[in-house]
């Protein structure tokens, strides 16, 4: 790439965030020095505090599945590239003879009756993780209100062999054989404070207790962890799904970004590698709550540009998807020394 080019598509615009700026305040305390959030330590205090009571109060009443339940979920509030994980182990779990079962509160949708997703289901109804996870491993995914509801499904439905809680860490009543907390390697674990002065649903200690670390980028955020990279793959067309190289990328004129996730940057990161390895580019980004819930209104400043977003996002956009709408589909690599522990406990569980 030419100097030129790199200069160009280093001048990319700052991500426009379409969150209210109590919100981007905050989250910018988070992942600095708590700043004018120690006010709030009081309520830091009653939220461990009400933790651990809740805690002990749901493992009083836990039930257990007669098959092997493995926990995927995190510490901490946001995206820390747990779905891509939950996938890749879906993957590696069907490879290996096992027909793993899904199970999810479904965050986002409209009622929290318990429903059996399919490709066909609205995103508005089984929420946008559980059907991006169908989409991408055409498993069984039960989601509901109640992950216990979810698990007794699965099990007397004899939907699976083991069953897989997206990110059920924090609900106890659930017994698990398994747990995995996913962290962000690059952000760590924010400054280290629970709700609301920090980003921390637990204290950092709880790792601890889990079976395994899972921490994204070239560094453990946490001693034992093992690394895993999410991996760009493709570009697929949200109306079509017909799928493009990511070279197709700088083929585009004028793409613009939009992220509805945890840490929409992740993404628009992303892009711009690609763009920069691939001879250069501007990209004008968009970043959205996460789970927001899109409509057509809120492309309206797009007009006929082309449109890249995550699969996540893309679940809820294809009713009214633009013919040149894509998202970046991505892999999670899981460590190869992972997987064969991972593998080994989950067969002793099952005996």
């Amino acid at each position: 790439m030419s100097r030129a080019q790199s200069s160009q598509a280093r001048a990319a615009p700052i991500p426009k965030l379409k969150k209210s700026w109590l919100v981007q305040a905050i989250e910018t305390r988070w992942y600095a020095s708590p700043g004018w959030l120690y006010g709030l330590l009081p309520l830091e205090f009653l939220f461990r505090f009400i933790s651990i009571l809740r805690k002990g109060y749901l493992n009083r009443r836990r039930w257990h599945s007669t098959l092997p339940v493995i926990i995927v979920g995190n510490i901490s509030v946001g995206g820390t590239g747990k779905t891509p994980v939950l996938i890749a182990l879906i993957k590696h779990l069907q490879a290996a003879g096992f027909h793993p079962g899904v199970i999810s509160r479904g965050y986002g949708r409209s009622f929290g009756k318990l429903c059996v997703v399919s490709p066909q289901s609205r995103a508005s109804e089984v929420g946008d993780e559980p059907l991006e996870i169908v989409n991408q491993t055409a498993c069984p995914v039960v989601v509901s209100s109640s992950r216990v509801e979810a698990a007794q499904y699965l099990q007397q439905h004899q939907l699976c062999t083991v069953i897989v809680a997206d990110d059920g860490l924090q609900h106890y009543r659930l017994g698990r054989n398994i747990e995995i907390a996913v962290v962000d390697g690059e952000a760590g674990f924010g400054n280290g404070h629970c709700l609301p002065v920090g980003p921390l649903r637990e204290p950092v200690s709880r790792l601890a207790s889990v079976h395994y670390v899972l921490a994204s980028g070239r560094v453990a955020a946490y001693p034992s962890a093992y690394l895993f990279d999410v991996q760009p793959k493709w570009l697929v067309n949200v109306k079509t799904g017909a799928k493009e190289s990511l070279q197709f990328l700088r083929a585009l004129r004028s793409p613009i970004a939009v992220a509805g996730i945890g840490k929409p940057d992740k993404l628009f990161s992303t892009l711009k590698c690609v763009l920069f390895d691939k001879g250069g580019g501007t990209l004008e980004c968009y970043g959205f709550a996460d789970h927001h819930v899109f409509s057509l209104k809120d492309f309206e400043f797009a007009g006929n540009r082309p449109v890249i977003m995550t699969a996540k996002d893309a679940v809820k956009c294809v009713a009214f998807a633009q013919k040149n709408w894509w998202y970046l589909s991505v892999e999670a690599k899981l460590s190869d020394e992972f997987l064969q522990v991972l593998l080994t406990d989950i067969k002793q569980a099952a005996i």
